[in-house]
């Protein structure tokens, strides 16, 4: 958890999850892009986007990854 290259593989993680978060909210209602209900959708993504974060956090014990069983290739 103290590497750059756990905070990168982290923060790319963070960036999918709210992406898709966020298109899987909108897409839940079907609607157009201006009946969607921004507010909500971001919320929830905003969410699930710490969610994410905290997850690395907590399952950083040990490998160099931010998760449990995954490892952070070196260049």
């Amino acid at each position: 958890m103290t590497t750059a290259a756990f905070w990168i593989a982290t923060l790319e993680r963070m960036v999918r999850t709210f992406a898709q978060a966020l298109l899987g909210t909108l897409g839940a209602g079907a609607t157009g892009v201006l009946g969607a209900d921004w507010p909500g959708a971001l919320s929830a993504a905003g969410l699930a986007t710490v969610l994410a974060l905290l997850t690395a956090i907590a399952t950083s014990g040990g490998t160099p990854g931010p998760g449990i069983t995954e490892t952070v290739a070196r260049r």
